[in-house]
């Protein structure tokens, strides 16, 4: 029970952090010219150690923002929004880099994503055999 509140808190601040700013960016004055012509791709990205999200224990939450520029607490920033514009937003669309080897130790890792991409809501949630596999796919999308 404690994994999960621990979940739930942890997703609802990083959520805020990331949805926050986006409230506000829809007001303009009238007769101002639109500064923003594209959709909004802001994403919030955990990872914890479990079979899934409900009883994992949790180790990490970033946030990835993709349009206008990357940015956010993700360590990779524009390298995972170019992945994840390359596969159209597709989280399952992303593979294991080829040249990657990792051992077959089953320590399983869950990854979760809530937000918007391109302005669709996205929940997705993925779990790998261990933190060596989770990091290979997508270009480090999930190494964080």
């Amino acid at each position: 029970m404690r994994n999960t509140a621990r979940w739930a808190a942890a997703l609802g601040l990083t959520a805020a952090a990331v949805c926050g700013p986006l409230t506000g960016a829809a007001v303009a004055a009238p007769g101002a010219a639109s500064s923003s012509l594209y959709a909004p791709s802001a994403l919030v990205l955990t990872t914890g150690h479990g079979n899934d999200a409900a009883t994992a224990t949790p180790e990490r939450a970033v946030t990835l923002t993709c349009a206008p520029t990357a940015s956010g607490t993700h360590p990779a920033a524009a390298a995972a929004c170019a992945e994840l514009s390359g596969a159209g937003g597709d989280f399952d669309a992303l593979k294991p880099a080829d040249d990657v080897w990792c051992n077959k130790l089953y320590d399983p890792v869950v990854v979760t994503v809530q937000g918007v991409w391109q302005g669709k809501r996205v929940s997705y949630e993925r779990t790998f055999g261990n933190t060596c596999v989770r990091d290979s796919v997508g270009g480090g999308v999930f190494a964080f």
